[in-house]
């Protein structure tokens, strides 16, 4: 396959959008797992929330 035939494959047939399309939904699935699992690892030292802190509002003004 030279270079001309991937890319007719690849964008001009309803297959070759279809595998564009399905290997970026699957490098999006990698890649928010990932960063998922960065994110709880960098904050997994937080402790519980208690009460207060779950509903707190910050623009809640007592008059």
């Amino acid at each position: 396959m030279d270079f001309n035939e991937i890319y007719h494959f690849l964008f001009e047939t309803y297959e070759g959008i279809a595998c564009l399309i399905g290997c970026g939904f699957v490098f999006s699935i990698i890649f928010a797992f990932v960063s998922e699992r960065k994110t709880k690892k960098t904050f997994k030292d937080r402790g519980e929330k208690t009460d207060e802190q779950r509903f707190d509002d910050e623009d809640d003004s007592e008059e």
